[in-house]
């Protein structure tokens, strides 16, 4: 598959994005273009499903990179689940564990963001 497919899901204030085929030169802009659509439309918690991506490419991981502060700045964030261990063991290597957050399910990372509620009402 040379192509990238996105599925959109709202779980009340949160979307989950399944991606499915390649994150590269040639698709990067699709997923930018999502991600600019949803910070307009202030939908900030963002979980990316990436169990069926087989492969991100360092112009691919720039877009995450690069949208996260503008979501952040919003109060949201993007978590990961379900990388493949191909694709996590590049994510590593690029060390972007010290600005997004990867999570084993996508249940893992909803419950982060409840988790992450809960604690700034203490």
């Amino acid at each position: 598959m040379d192509r990238l497919l996105i599925e959109e899901e709202y779980l009340e204030d949160i979307i989950v994005l399944k991606l499915r085929g390649l994150v590269d030169s040639g698709t990067s802009q699709f997923l930018e273009d999502k991600f600019k659509e949803l910070i307009a439309a202030s939908s900030v918690k963002v979980v990316v499903d990436l169990q069926e991506v087989d492969y991100i490419s360092s112009a691919g991981w720039g877009i995450f990179v690069g949208e996260i502060k503008g979501i952040r700045a919003l109060n949201g964030d993007i978590k990961l689940s379900g990388m493949r261990p191909d694709v996590r063991e590049v994510f590593d290597l690029l060390e972007f564990n010290t600005l997004l957050t990867p999570y084993n399910s996508k249940e893992d990372a909803l419950a982060a963001f409840e988790t992450q509620e809960n604690s700034k009402l203490t």
